[in-house]
């Protein structure tokens, strides 16, 4: 069994954590750490629950770190210290920071190790892509994973006589002006997220959000988004602000997007499909609403979403045992009734193309409440990732987002204008992907 060198990003060489020696009719233990939380936090729980009561030769040992931007730092600082877990949940945006360190056992290598059995050609190519290397061989394994839809108020709709979602960006503003003009106090709800406005409007779009295919090719990636079709849609937001057709929602204001739009104050918004089910058990007993894939600009042909969401990295420096629980645990994520059950208790979407036939051969999505789900898996392969539409591979991307969500917050105040904090968000994004390039000098993207 090969195992890569540890990289100097995370400082030190990591040796087998010693104290370990079970008797032998104890269970082999690994250590898993999560980053999701809340409902979906004592999900990951009873996931690991269930593993656990499956069979009896191996205990899975989950943590929860508070967070996913929480659980990538903590991983990191662990692994200096040499008390890192077997197993890590990293979202997205963590990718290339893991893909560089040289701190992980990668999947390939683990599948074959420990007899995996893995059909990599089973995972939807939206998803595989984001986490594969340019050979197109995924170092992590994905696990909860996600896309945008629009979420909207029928009943609202139907007071400007309408019964069907939006298609366009333009009949979805048309509409909302239709509707504040009908009485709909608020037809929008929106925060300073980036996922969804630039990440997936960017990828269905086929636009870029950064040179070198948003950094694919390259470390030497600048941000663009600036210039792209984004702007305008920022802008045109910001027109919808003005308007008193759309709203700001977050804690702040008192209720969050989610919030705003279960208890019927506002008639849309753009949310993960991981949150269907929150919506369908939140929402107030009258609300009637529905989903629909995220609109497009009307001169732009729809391409494929983004998958969001989070993968399972395996790391350096421990047992042989602790690497055979951990691959056991990984297999019995990857069961199709598995990926149901999880699928049914979050709103998540299978990763996999068997999963998803057996849901749809089982009858999982003809279930009413579950109605709309489906087409995440539809925007996410509503056409083969190109090269711009597959994903995005920048340093730091956690930072970045931060610096792109505190410009647009200033636009969307008032305090700046949106063009300067896009240029400002772009100029600073850069000065991120700048010190990341020089911190890994020398080295390749897999």
């Amino acid at each position: 069994m090969q195992i890569r060198p540890f990289a100097a990003a995370f400082l030190a060489a990591s040796t087998f954590l010693g104290g370990h020696a079970a008797q032998a009719q104890e269970r082999q233990k690994f250590e898993f750490w999560y980053g999701l939380t809340g409902r979906l936090g004592e999900i990951m729980e009873e996931h690991c629950k269930r593993f656990n009561e499956s069979q009896t030769k191996y205990e899975a040992k989950c943590v929860g770190q508070g967070g996913y931007d929480k659980a990538e730092q903590n991983t990191i600082a662990a692994f200096r210290s040499k008390q890192h877990p077997t197993l890590v949940q990293i979202y997205d945006a963590g990718t290339v920071n893991f893909m560089l360190s040289g701190a992980t056992y990668n999947a390939p290598q683990l599948a074959k190790d420990f007899n995996m059995k893995i059909d990599w050609s089973a995972y939807f190519p939206g998803i595989a892509n984001y986490y594969a290397t340019s050979k197109g061989e995924m170092w992590s394994f994905p696990y909860n994973s996600s896309s945008a839809l629009l979420y909207w108020n029928k009943d609202a709709w139907a007071k400007i006589g309408k019964s069907k979602a939006p298609e366009t960006v333009e009949e979805w503003f048309d509409d909302l002006r239709a509707m504040k003009k009908a009485g709909v106090e608020c037809g929008f709800a929106f925060d300073y997220d980036t996922w969804m406005p630039l990440e997936q409007f960017s990828a269905i779009h086929n636009i870029p959000i950064a040179t070198k295919n948003n950094g694919y090719d390259g470390l030497d990636a600048e941000m663009v988004f600036n210039k792209t079709k984004f702007a305008d849609y920022m802008k045109d937001w910001k027109k919808l602000l003005d308007e008193g057709v759309a709203r700001i929602q977050t804690a702040q204001t008192g209720k969050t997007i989610l919030q705003a739009f279960t208890d019927g104050t506002c008639a849309s918004m753009l949310s993960s499909v991981a949150n269907h089910g929150v919506v369908g058990s939140t929402a107030k007993a009258d609300l009637k609403w529905g989903v629909a894939k995220l609109p497009v600009y009307k001169d732009f042909k729809r391409h494929n979403s983004l998958v969001g969401g989070a993968s399972l990295w395996v790391l350096q420096g421990k047992s042989k045992g602790e690497y055979e629980a951990a691959a056991a645990y990984i297999q019995f994520l990857l069961q199709p009734k598995e990926e149901q059950w999880f699928a049914d208790v979050t709103g998540y979407i299978p990763v996999t193309k068997t999963g998803f036939k057996a849901m749809v051969d089982g009858g999982f999505y003809a279930d009413p409440k579950r109605a709309g789900r489906e087409l995440a898996i539809e925007s996410l392969t509503f056409t083969p990732p190109t090269a711009v539409s597959r994903g995005i591979r920048l340093g730091n991307f956690t930072q970045i987002r931060a610096e792109i969500r505190a410009e647009l917050e200033a636009a969307f105040t008032g305090k700046k204008d949106m063009q300067a904090a896009l240029d400002e968000a772009v100029a600073r994004s850069n000065q991120i992907l700048r010190r990341f390039e020089q911190t890994f000098k020398g080295k390749q993207l897999p």
